[in-house]
């Protein structure tokens, strides 16, 4: 692709003809021929290495119209340098999937995404889900395969080049977790999104943000900005917030799906658990619905209709839509049983790392203890150090037995964050060593008791200082039941 038809011939002046090869933010990877992005960073800044990519052969560089950039190399000046990048990146790595769909929230976002990926292949579409789980699509057996990014958002040359790659693979249908941090930095921008969807909002990543006000401003972003202008909202209605996105969807003029006990489009009835699962009355075009959830937890219920919302507003018929829920798989690391200890104790894996998110697990995993809920817990290292009283308040509160471990410390003592949750946990244990807490709570749950490791899920590994100790509590929790 020519440089004058990527940006426009008048922005490229003479370099018009000059064919782009690439598009990079890291300046590692410029090679000759790439668009360049320099952005201002919290720990480093991108126009510190615009001469370097200037000389590795880059032949245009997207960056404020302050910074310096090399004569006769054209500079695309914007104010906003991210957004114009993703822009111009998505010009280059088109075309995508014909359907794009993101989600965002707090929590439940991959449960969902990954839930609109299945609900889509019910359906008969090639259909792919992008987030923290990675990559996902399905082999030609059907069964789901991932291939890691290491990011709930990746950055924008990732997630395009990826969306590229799955149009090229024939995925017709793809969903994408839209994470605050992305929202933020203008990693979602440039393709075409017809639907988008929030779950709830509840406190985290404030060490970014500063404040609840702001974090939620950049969730609403993909409401007011990234979505198409004839697209459509789907809306768990439930949250207190509902209602200021239903209103900005409104603004926007997309199409409303609500979902939840308020839902209009899907309205929840009611919720009965089950052994393993639940059954749902769903009110739906002015009938009453009997799904079969094979999933616990009311989290994971709001969940399944956010993503039956989504199936809808893609064109999904109401009784497919609803078949499918009784389909459903669990998705890896949200209450994911690892395994029946010898005494009959299931142990549940989730990702909770948020107040909200291990108060959702505890209640979903609340009904199914005769005995004790036993919970093994912590918070990471360099985050928002407000959620560790809450998250140890909360275990206190609602654990028959709560143990503090560690999370990811990252470069932080593992013993301070412990001794902050413990504060707020009157009664809870302390074993630092994760493999020697999971290993306590198996061998003291007898019949009756239910295990909860909330924190990592998915994980295959522990953030210790800046290295990744393999480390996965799927696996930790069968080898010490074993």
């Amino acid at each position: 692709m020519k440089l004058g038809a990527l940006i426009g011939v008048d922005a490229a002046g003479e370099q018009a003809e000059a064919t782009v090869t690439g598009c990079a933010i890291d300046h590692r990877k410029v090679a000759p021929g790439t668009v360049f992005g320099a952005f201002r960073g919290l720990a480093r800044n991108g126009e510190d290495y615009i001469a370097g990519a200037v000389e590795a052969g880059a032949v245009a560089v997207v960056a404020r119209p302050e910074a310096s950039v090399p004569a006769g190399v054209v500079h695309i000046a914007d104010a906003e340098p991210r957004r114009a990048f993703a822009r111009i990146a998505a010009k280059f790595f088109a075309p995508f999937p014909g359907t794009t769909v993101a989600v965002t929230g707090t929590n439940g976002k991959t449960s969902t995404v990954e839930m609109v990926r299945q609900l889509w292949r019910m359906q008969g579409h090639h259909a792919a889900s992008i987030g923290t789980l990675g990559v996902t699509t399905t082999d030609s057996e059907g069964r789901a395969q991932a291939v890691s990014t290491g990011l709930t958002t990746p950055d924008i040359v990732t997630f395009l080049s990826n969306m590229a790659g799955l149009r090229r693979e024939g995925v017709t249908n793809a969903a994408f977790e839209a994470s605050s941090h992305g929202l933020a930095q203008f990693r979602t921008e440039g393709l075409p999104v017809k639907v988008v969807g929030f779950t709830n909002l509840s406190r985290d990543h404030l060490d970014y943000h500063g404040t609840m006000e702001a974090y939620l401003e950049a969730k609403l972003r993909l409401f007011s900005e990234v979505v198409d202008r004839d697209g459509s909202a789907v809306i768990w209605a439930d949250d207190p917030v509902s209602a200021r996105v239903m209103d900005i969807a409104r603004e926007r003029g997309l199409k409303l799906f609500t979902v939840g006990t308020k839902g209009e489009t899907l309205r929840l009835v009611e919720r009965t658990p089950t052994q393993l699962g639940q059954t749902l009355m769903i009110e739906a075009e002015s009938k009453v619905h009997k799904v079969n959830l094979p999933l616990i937890g009311a989290y994971q219920a709001a969940n399944a209709l956010v993503a039956a919302g989504f199936a809808l507003a893609t064109g999904g018929a109401l009784s497919d839509v609803l078949g499918g829920l009784s389909r459903l798989q669990p998705v890896r690391g949200r209450l994911e049983r690892a395994v029946i200890t010898a005494k009959g104790a299931p142990v549940y894996v989730d990702y909770a790392h948020t107040p909200d998110g291990l108060q959702a697990a505890i209640e979903a995993l609340k009904p199914h203890a005769k005995e004790r809920l036993i919970v093994v817990f912590g918070a990471g290292g360099d985050r928002d150090t407000g959620k560790r009283p809450e998250m140890g308040a909360i275990a206190a509160r609602m654990a028959d037995v709560a143990i503090v471990t560690d999370d990811n410390p990252r470069t932080e003592d593992p013993a301070t964050i412990r001794s902050a949750i413990m504060a707020a946990a009157p009664g809870a244990r302390e074993v630092g060593d994760r493999r020697t807490a999971i290993a306590a709570a198996v061998a003291e749950a007898g019949e009756g008791d239910v295990v909860l490791v909330a924190g990592k899920g998915h994980e295959t590994g522990q953030i210790v200082g800046d290295m990744v100790l393999p480390f996965d509590d799927v696996s930790v929790a069968r080898e010490v039941a074993a």
